[in-house]
């Protein structure tokens, strides 16, 4: 059984997605009402229809009205879950996948939001939630034959200039 109000929770790879609200739920309802009321109309007068069934269909599209609207409900405190959650990591230290598979690193700046959801700002690039691979309160030290991002290098004897410098 398929439930849309889930279904637009998470996109297919598990990460965040704006909540969406149903779109058929008034339509179902008016559909459900004009079939009921058809059903009645048309009824074989010498064989009514039980009107206890007619109660349980209108109890379980009821009951499913409410299901509807605390799928809808839980959609909308999954998405401030993850905002608050990733106003946590500002201050930390992230490595993450960009767009071309390199791996970076960096300090978390802020966190900004749009329609996607809240993107972490990483050293002046906006980074999706989802892109994050390793949260750390220290520097992440990049992982050996990885790519890293030029210019972060921090070993004060890597310098070429430093190796010429005079010592006193």
């Amino acid at each position: 059984m398929s439930v849309s109000a889930t279904e637009g929770v998470t996109s297919p790879t598990g990460f965040y997605q704006p909540p969406s609200q149903a779109t058929g739920t008034s339509a179902d309802k008016e559909m459900f009402l004009n079939l009921l009321v058809a059903q009645l109309r048309y009824q074989d007068p010498m064989n009514p229809a039980d009107s206890g069934e007619f109660l349980a269909q209108s109890a379980q599209f009821t009951a499913l009205e409410k299901m509807q609207a605390v799928a809808d409900q839980t959609a909308g405190l999954l998405a401030a879950q993850v905002s608050f959650g990733a106003t946590g990591l500002v201050g930390r230290y992230v490595s993450y996948l960009d767009e071309h598979g390199a791996s970076h690193t960096g300090q978390v700046g802020s966190v900004t939001y749009d329609q996607s959801g809240p993107m972490l700002v990483v050293d002046g690039q906006s980074v999706a939630l989802g892109q994050v691979a390793t949260v750390s309160a220290t520097p992440i030290e990049p992982e050996s034959g990885a790519p890293t991002d030029p210019g972060t290098d921090t070993d004060p004897g890597s310098n070429p200039d430093s190796a010429n410098a005079p010592t006193s």
